[in-house]
């Protein structure tokens, strides 16, 4: 049976489906821009935009078969570059920037930190489990940027944060991969989105926005750390049993 060539429609779609991957990059170099000129809250738009690209191109990708039609081209390692410009370096340059890490030496060890940790987990092949969690803190550096900046924390307490997440890239923790985990998926991807207005609402109320708000934000913080502890004690306690 002779295979069908992608017709020209699926040929383009799949490409804009990885240029609109690849604008994450632009927007990674606005963000620092906006940082450099201390424009806080204009970078933290930019790196939402981000979030919303990263949310929507998986479902596009498959949309338009991107592995099939541009097989050439590898759509996760553009993928992984973008993310860790948006999720890893621009939040943490964010941070020093606006002056939220120890001054010094001290401040720039700790702020290579988590850009060391990241760049062992982005290239690690087991990052992501086959059943669809991220092993090992997932480089959400810009969910600590924000509430570093929107609760206006001090560079010791920041510190002691960046220390924390980096050692917690190394513990095999598996988090949730919230649009392909399919554990709770409906409830999670329901809660990410509501975090993602709740993103955008405390940014329209900068810089001094409703502290229930922020508060309110924070459950889905304590939702994600939570199930993601309690499916890594249920997988092993699983794992256990089928060992006995």
């Amino acid at each position: 049976m002779v295979q069908r060539s992608p017709s020209r429609w699926l040929q383009f779609g799949a490409a804009a489906v990885h240029l609109y991957t690849a604008s994450g990059a632009v927007l990674a170099f606005m963000m620092v821009l906006a940082a450099i000129q201390g424009n806080v809250v204009q970078a933290l738009w930019l790196n939402l935009f981000t979030q919303i690209i990263d949310g929507t191109d998986g479902v596009l990708a498959r949309r338009f078969r991107v592995r099939e039609t541009l097989p050439w081209f590898d759509g996760r390692r553009l993928d992984d570059i973008v993310d860790y410009l948006n999720y890893v370096f621009t939040p943490i340059l964010l941070l020093w920037a606006l002056g939220y890490l120890p001054s010094g030496v001290g401040g720039m060890l700790i702020a290579a930190l988590p850009l060391l940790a990241s760049s062992y987990q982005f290239c690690r092949v087991d990052a992501k489990t086959n059943d669809h969690f991220f092993l090992g803190f997932p480089s959400y550096w810009n969910v600590v940027a924000f509430y570093v900046i929107v609760m206006n924390l001090s560079p010791a307490t920041v510190g002691i944060l960046l220390i924390f997440w980096s050692i917690m890239v190394f513990v095999p923790i598996r988090y949730l991969y919230p649009t392909q985990t399919t554990a709770f998926r409906p409830v999670t991807l329901t809660m990410s989105a509501l975090w993602m207005i709740s993103f955008g609402l405390i940014l329209l109320q900068m810089p001094r926005p409703n502290a229930l708000l922020v508060n309110i934000s924070l459950l889905f913080v304590a939702y994600y750390v939570a199930l993601s502890l309690y499916m890594t004690f249920r997988t092993t306690m699983e794992a256990r049993r089928g060992r006995t």
